[in-house]
């Protein structure tokens, strides 16, 4: 048995950009192989097994009619048109097209962001056909001996340190062991992966293993991502707090807070529209020939991740917009700081300014003034008086309203005080009334 064979639709094909197609063959006994791209062949007959044909489609379109314009010339015939846009179409969707069972998870968005999914399956008793916006990992199956990273064992470079705090204990001159090398950017990729390669896949034996397999692959690079972006925050949080004002000022001109909230309100969008679809899809698969019990309960479990994932997202967005409100109380502090400077330069040149202005007035040919007869010589006294005057004015006009309040509630304070001396006098002449009435012998009523 040899890999999965990959068959592209190069720019001869009329298309821009590489389509990648590959397609398996499965015994239903824990056996495949690859084959030939054979769909719209009619000599073509499985007699025992099923067979899976899937497509990549690359990131590069960025219109719908162009996707289904790709799936028309790979897929028809046999697939018809109505199949077509069943598998395309923005949308969650689970349901019968012409006797195949078709579901799809595919999320609108641009199709360059790796927070936009697409994933779309039909299902038939022996062919499994899926269509995917770019590479999902660990979907394919391979059998090649030695084939999987994780199973090697690791070695560290030559020359690789830590991160200044410990060196790395490396090993001798003399020591024979020679491992896989391990460098940094591969851990770093390693370490946001949370499932193992192509080679460790179980093959699937009927339709139904497939048909979980692809839906576990779909949830797992979900949980990826979701692990890189709790990776990146821990980073953009570290230099929030040890960063410089460089640092700050570059994560609000580049708006990196608000466009992850939106990267997570699209993964958000995938992981309802799977919340949505794959209950469905259990509840169609129950009682089909292809199906088995324990897939069904695998299926369940899977929508059970999804519930988690979208807990995880939900913390996130807390985050997110817990660091973006640090970075907005930082930007206020810059602002405060630099109004407070301006303030200062403006206690100390106001004086200045008005005594400049009022000195520095021609007030020659101005009404009022009599600067016209030689016999007057106040004209500045006079315009400074009317300058006082509109001052006063203005300072009465903004004045007047709170002077107003603060009589009315003095007054007030006055009447209620009256009154309160007045019960008060009111009660002693009464209790003093009542005792002289007891001394007399007799209470009056």
């Amino acid at each position: 048995m040899n890999m999965a064979s990959t068959l592209e639709l190069s720019s001869s094909d009329h298309f821009p950009g590489p389509v990648k197609r590959t397609a398996y063959c499965f015994d239903g006994r824990g056996n495949f192989s690859s084959k030939d791209w054979d769909l719209g062949r009619n000599d073509v007959q499985v007699s025992d097994g099923f067979c899976w044909y899937h497509i990549e489609l690359p990131r590069s379109i960025t219109r719908l009619a162009s996707a289904a314009q790709f799936l028309i010339h790979i897929l028809c015939p046999p697939l018809k048109l109505q199949d077509i846009l069943s598998l395309v179409s923005n949308g969650p969707f689970c349901g019968y097209v012409d006797g195949a069972l078709i579901f799809r998870v595919n999320s609108a968005g641009p199709t360059s962001s790796k927070y936009t999914h697409r994933l779309a399956v039909r299902v038939s008793d022996n062919c499994v056909i899926t269509v995917s916006l770019g590479r999902i990992p660990r979907l394919g199956f391979s059998n090649i001996p030695g084939g999987s990273l994780l199973s090697d064992i690791p070695s560290l470079e030559p020359n690789s340190v830590s991160d200044g705090s410990t060196a790395i204990p490396m090993p001798k001159a003399g020591d024979s062991f020679e491992g896989t090398v391990i460098q940094e950017h591969v851990l770093e990729f390693l370490l946001t992966m949370n499932h193992s390669e192509e080679a460790d896949n179980r093959v699937p034996a009927c339709v139904s293993n497939l048909l979980v397999h692809i839906v576990d692959t779909h949830v797992d690079q979900l949980q990826d991502i979701i692990t890189k972006l709790e990776m990146d925050l821990h980073e953009a949080e570290r230099e929030l707090d040890t960063g410089g004002y460089a640092v700050k000022q570059q994560m609000l001109d580049h708006r990196l807070f608000p466009k992850a909230h939106l990267d997570l309100q699209r993964l958000l969008q995938v992981i309802a529209h799977g919340e949505q679809v794959f209950p469905r899809v259990k509840e169609k698969c129950v009682g089909k020939e292809w199906s088995s019990p324990e897939d069904m309960v695998a299926l369940e479990m899977l929508v059970g991740r999804l519930q988690k994932l979208k807990e995880n997202v939900g913390f996130l967005a807390n985050r997110i917009t817990a660091l973006q409100a640090g970075l907005d109380s930082w930007q206020s502090e810059q602002i405060n700081r630099k109004l407070y400077y301006l303030s200062f330069l403006s206690i100390i040149f106001l004086p200045l300014s008005i005594v400049t202005a009022a000195f520095g007035m021609n007030v020659g040919g101005v009404p009022w003034t009599g600067q016209n007869d030689p016999a007057l010589k106040h004209g500045f006294r006079n315009v400074i008086l009317v300058c006082v005057v509109i001052l006063v004015l203005l300072l009465a006009c903004f004045w007047a309203v709170p002077l107003y309040k603060y009589l009315t509630t003095r007054q007030l304070h006055h009447t209620v005080r009256r009154k309160w001396l007045n019960t008060k006098k009111s009660m002693r002449w009464k209790g003093s009334h009542q005792i002289l009435q007891q001394h007399e012998g007799y209470t009056r009523l």
